[in-house]
């Protein structure tokens, strides 16, 4: 799926060490997959098994991409904004559950995460080519046809219709997350116990290593991308981060990010970095971005809504800031 304004930036690496004890062997695999990069790591007894998964994780990546990918003409989520204001579309469940689960996130977050962002006009440039901020009006105008509201859903049909002509639906901010958690799930009722599928940054990992360890994160320091600022344990769970380092603009000495407030139409300003742990890769992944959108105060606050997701937010001032419920005891930052 294409990359939009709310563009998720790759912090994380898989540090892995240690050699099989158990006659498992690992494998992995990077390919471009929903427009970015997919690392793909499987555990199995031995080595066609584990590259025989591989690909099975591959072809059900494609095919969520091919349903939900906003930039595919013939994708089911590409019917429905083709024909906004026109009628209602007809989409799979799958197709259905997910645009639900992003209208209720978007509910949660007051706007702050909108799954109709796609429809955003972009007119902040991060390419080194702005010389000014756009005019008041011109923001205003840019999110005009940005809003959750006005998405209609059917359950009894299954249908989803946006009311307003020009208006799109697009999973740049969750169709990752929700991709690497259906291939985890996939893989565990196969029998394969360990593993991690890391898509763009939206990374969920599941067992152990061959050794018996757990898998080890290696954190990016957005303030020195070639270097790690923290390596956290993982073995059941997922990690996003949401970051703003690479793509900014500063007018009048404030900082002004590439993630864009689809309710205001105003970049994300104060934090430069946010990870966001848990059960479940898809809401992690709406809750990195959603933090970043609506900062410090109120995104610790919306996280307090969410018992089992726990966060590290790093500021443009550099602190360092974690949310009351992290609990991974081996985290020894160093920014």
């Amino acid at each position: 799926m294409r990359k939009s304004i709310l563009y998720k930036f790759l912090f994380f690496s898989v540090i892995i060490c240690g050699l099989s004890v158990n006659a498992q062997v690992l494998r992995k695999r990077t390919t471009l997959l929903m427009g970015g990069r997919f690392d793909i790591t499987i555990v199995a007894k031995d080595s066609l098994s584990a590259e025989q998964n591989i690909d099975e994780v591959i072809a059900e990546i494609t095919r969520i991409e091919n349903l939900i990918s906003d930039w595919k003409p013939d994708s089911q989520v590409s019917q429905v904004n083709q024909n906004a204001g026109i009628k209602p579309i007809k989409v799979d469940r799958e197709v259905f559950e997910l645009t639900q689960r992003a209208i209720e996130f978007s509910e949660a977050t007051k706007g702050g995460f909108d799954v109709s962002f796609a429809a955003m006009d972009r007119i902040w440039k991060f390419d080194g080519s702005m010389t000014e901020m756009p005019s008041a009006e011109a923001i205003k105008k840019s999110v005009e046809k940005v809003g959750y509201k006005n998405i209609i859903l059917d359950s009894v049909q299954s249908t989803i219709f946006l009311k307003l002509k020009g208006m799109k639906i697009g999973f740049g901010a969750l169709g990752e997350g929700y991709a690497t958690d259906k291939c985890r799930n996939m893989m565990l009722a196969k029998g394969i116990k360990a593993g991690i599928v890391n898509g763009s940054g939206d990374m969920t990992a599941w067992g152990k290593q061959p050794n018996g360890k757990d898998w080890n994160i290696g954190m990016t320091n957005p303030f020195h991308p070639d270097a790690l600022f923290a390596v956290v344990p993982l073995n059941n769970g997922a990690v996003t981060t949401s970051g703003s380092y690479e793509k900014f603009v500063v007018f009048n000495g404030k900082r002004y990010s590439h993630i864009i407030n689809p309710a205001t139409g105003y970049p994300a300003t104060g934090l430069c970095s946010v990870s966001v742990f848990g059960p479940n890769a898809e809401t992690a992944n709406g809750l990195s971005t959603s933090l970043m959108v609506l900062g410090q105060k109120e995104g610790l606050l919306l996280l307090k809504k969410y018992p089992d997701y726990s966060c590290v937010m790093i500021t443009d001032n550099g602190k360092l800031i974690k949310s009351k419920n992290f609990k991974i005891k081996k985290f020894k930052p160093k920014l």
